[in-house]
């Protein structure tokens, strides 16, 4: 399918491995310039829970190629803490980096799409913001803040020609999971936590990265044009529709 991406001008943050990469390699696939970010790589190099920096991501991405047609607020990371174990640095770090960095961009970029009377804003969420996880409490309030800005946003500048979506991915196949150290490691033996976590799911097993990606890419596009204030899962049947 034809997503209408040929040269749309998208910004990924988080995008130099996992969910954010396989977004990016698409969104590219689909014919669109994407610029992407890091702290030790991509297009633009920048810690984006540094005050600042994500205006400057967005800045430079304008700059360079004249527009701002999407932005994907992807970046983000969480380690496995007890609730009372949560100090108030994590507590800051954590909304520094999973919610105030897609804050920020989204405010900046959003003079420039108002400007053209088009954007499109995908941020990326949790399956923990609509179910809390007991062992993220802080990645899940944060997580669960950027439900109700993407709400917000969607609301306020819809008369502007901008669309804002969430996407809330399940557990991944991402380095985050699967790296050494990662969050399977953090719970035990690291077979035996993928084993529980996969038989968490409907599906039997966690999700692929370019499964995320493709729901983003999605969201991204044209062909979702009447698609605005919505969060989609991406789960696996995780978390059940309440009706």
């Amino acid at each position: 399918m034809d997503l209408g991406l040929v040269d749309s001008v998208c910004l990924v943050t988080g995008s130099t491995a996992g969910i954010g990469l396989e977004t990016a390699n698409l969104l590219r696939e689909e014919g669109a310039t994407v610029v992407t970010t890091g702290r030790s790589g991509g297009d633009v190099q920048a810690d984006l829970s540094t005050p600042g920096e994500p205006e400057r991501v967005v800045r430079e991405t304008v700059e360079r190629h004249g527009r701002l047609d999407v932005l994907v607020n992807n970046v983000g990371s969480s380690e496995i803490r007890r609730l009372e174990d949560v100090t108030d640095e994590i507590w800051q770090a954590s909304y520094e980096l999973n919610l105030m960095s897609a804050v920020r961009a989204t405010r900046a970029a959003l003079p420039a799409m108002r400007e053209r009377g088009a954007g499109t804003i995908v941020n990326v969420s949790s399956t923990a913001a609509k179910r809390p996880s007991t062992g993220m409490p802080d990645y899940s309030v944060m997580k669960a803040a950027l439900l109700s800005f993407s709400r917000l946003v969607a609301d306020l500048y819809a008369k502007d020609g901008i669309r804002c979506n969430a996407v809330t991915p399940g557990p991944t196949a991402t380095g985050a999971w699967l790296g050494e150290g990662g969050l399977a490691d953090q719970q035990g033996d690291r077979a035996e936590v993928l084993a529980k976590v996969a038989a968490g799911r409907p599906l039997g097993r966690l999700a692929e990265p370019a499964e995320i990606a493709s729901v983003i890419a999605f969201l991204c596009s044209p062909r979702a044009s009447y698609v605005t204030g919505a969060a989609w899962s991406a789960d696996g049947g995780t978390v059940p529709i309440i009706l």
